[in-house]
């Protein structure tokens, strides 16, 4: 489905966007790590012009990112580190009282260790 909205809409539609941030998080499902990150990678630009950087799918795109990171063992601090940057301290915050996962909770704590 992603492709073909990317073949028809464009990448930086809205439909787009929400279908490819709906294949990054089956892909986080399936353990498809890397996959999800290099996916993400591409639709971050796209989300963030688009939709902007406290829209629900951006944040949500965000989210799945972090996760990739946390359960994922290969991934170093230096990654942690980039991925809390992209977070402001205001999107961070509204993210997790939206959410129950406590994905960029741990990630914060695995880089305080």
């Amino acid at each position: 489905i992603y492709a073909r909205r990317v073949a028809t809409l464009g990448p930086m539609h809205p439909e787009t966007i929400r279908n490819g941030v709906n294949l990054t998080y089956s892909l986080w499902a399936m353990r498809l790590l890397d996959e999800t990150r290099s996916l993400g990678d591409q639709l971050r630009p796209a989300a963030r012009q688009t939709l902007g950087a406290d829209h629900d799918l951006t944040l949500a795109l965000n989210q799945n990112l972090a996760s990739t990171l946390v359960v994922n063992p290969e991934h170093t601090r230096d990654d942690l580190r980039l991925n809390q940057h992209r977070f402001s301290r205001h999107r961070r915050d509204q993210f997790l009282m939206q959410n129950t996962g406590n994905e960029l909770l741990e990630a914060e704590t695995i880089m305080q260790d």
